[in-house]
């Protein structure tokens, strides 16, 4: 099973992002298959943003992941 990992965008030189997984975890990402902008939110798979959600759509999942972590 693969698992994507909603993050902000918080800055972004070429196709090259600097993401935010929460609690100032920054990772760079590689952003080469989508097209996104500073502040946006992504799916991060290995390394690379392979999509781009919507706000609303990236906290909730956040939110699930949050929960399910806390229970185990």
């Amino acid at each position: 099973m693969c698992l994507a990992i909603p993050a902000k965008v918080v800055e972004k030189v070429g196709n090259i992002a600097k993401v935010d997984f929460g609690d100032n975890t920054l990772r760079d990402v590689d952003t080469s298959f989508v097209d996104v902008s500073v502040g946006q939110y992504v799916l991060v798979h290995a390394g690379y943003a392979i999509q781009v959600l919507n706000e609303d759509e990236a906290l909730k999942t956040i939110e699930l992941l949050s929960e399910m972590l806390s229970e185990g």
